[in-house]
């Protein structure tokens, strides 16, 4: 049997703020902005099993979106600016503070998929003929 290398990896954390691969923590995650690579170029791991879906998204438009909200609100209450000033600097902080910390986030996900080896659920019961409930 063939040893196989060890690899230093990197918590999910600091996986996902360098962006770089789960297992050796020296390749490339993306291939494009947001678009992940086939696999590894150092250590070969393939990037099959990351599938984030909207998990990203989700958790930056929320976060995002709670931060700057908040920041409107008391801009709002405190100073009374007009409109025209929210206008210059809300939408912008939205689209520059999603835009930024969506890779981070993404690639910390794929991270914890990666060392929490998880997969898609499945049924033991899924296109058997033979199960019988009864017999667990």
């Amino acid at each position: 049997m063939a040893d196989e290398p060890f690899y230093d990896s990197p918590t999910p954390i600091e996986a996902g703020l360098r962006c770089c691969c789960p297992r050796c923590g020296e390749g490339k995650l993306f291939q494009g902005f947001l678009k992940l690579a086939p696999q590894c170029d150092r250590c070969g791991l393939d990037y099959g099993f990351a599938d984030p879906a909207d998990g990203p998204a989700f958790f930056v438009m929320s976060g995002v979106g709670i931060v700057v909200t908040a920041f409107f609100a008391y801009a709002e209450v405190m100073w009374q600016p007009p409109i025209w000033v929210h206008l210059v600097t809300t939408f912008p902080a939205l689209i520059i503070g999603c835009l930024a910390t969506l890779r981070p986030v993404k690639s910390w996900l794929v991270a914890s998929q990666y060392i929490n080896k998880a997969e898609e659920g499945r049924f033991e019961s899924l296109g058997r003929h033979d199960y019988d409930p009864r017999r667990l």
